[in-house]
């Protein structure tokens, strides 16, 4: 079975919104001052272990713009990788693309359970990247086998979140915690018994 990793940029306060630029939030692209190289060369080998990216309407809109006129290795990564999006939208999907397969499967869940399944030629994760969303059914299902909250030091006041607010229970194990020198720390959990 594949697994299902969340890899998301989060503030202090949890929010998840606008981290590289997007207009949708006051503080836009608050990760900016906090860039480091090594920071950056671990974000590089998530996508070098990668077999595939899932993404949110949204998300994968934002991607579809800013990625493929970039240039290095790793916008290589991710222009090259496979991508699954969840949307109702009708219409072709460019940047190496596909609709996930809802209506075979009866249900997005389904179709994402259906994915961690299937065998074939990215044996990496599946890499979920923003879509907060998305992101929240996801751990709402538990179909997240890993969470990489890659924490910055800030405070943003308010925007979107990825945890459900539904009272329910989930327990995850610490599986790797890392301080780069920009003051940022990876926060690396698996679900418990995975």
């Amino acid at each position: 079975m594949r697994r299902l990793v969340v890899t998301e940029f989060l503030s202090l306060d949890g929010v998840v919104e606008a981290p590289g630029g997007e207009r949708t939030h006051p503080h836009s692209g608050w990760t900016f001052p906090f860039a480091s190289e090594d920071l950056q060369a671990t974000k590089l080998q998530e996508v070098r272990e990668a077999g595939s990216l899932l993404l949110g309407r949204r998300t994968y809109e934002q991607f579809a713009e800013a990625w493929p006129p970039r240039e290095g290795e790793f916008a290589d990564r991710m222009n090259g990788l496979r991508k699954a999006v969840v949307t109702s939208r009708p219409g072709a999907l460019a940047w190496n693309a596909e609709r996930l397969d809802s209506a075979a499967s009866g249900s997005v869940r389904s179709a994402i359970a259906a994915l961690k399944e299937a065998d074939g030629d990215d044996d990496g994760a599946i890499l979920v990247a923003g879509s907060p969303t998305l992101v929240r059914a996801l751990i709402v299902w538990g179909l997240v086998d890993e969470l990489r909250l890659l924490v910055y030091p800030v405070l943003l006041g308010g925007g979107q979140r990825i945890f459900p607010d539904d009272r329910t229970k989930w327990t995850f194990e610490l599986a790797g915690l890392d301080r780069f020198d920009s003051g940022a720390v990876l926060h690396v959990y698996r679900l418990a018994g995975s």
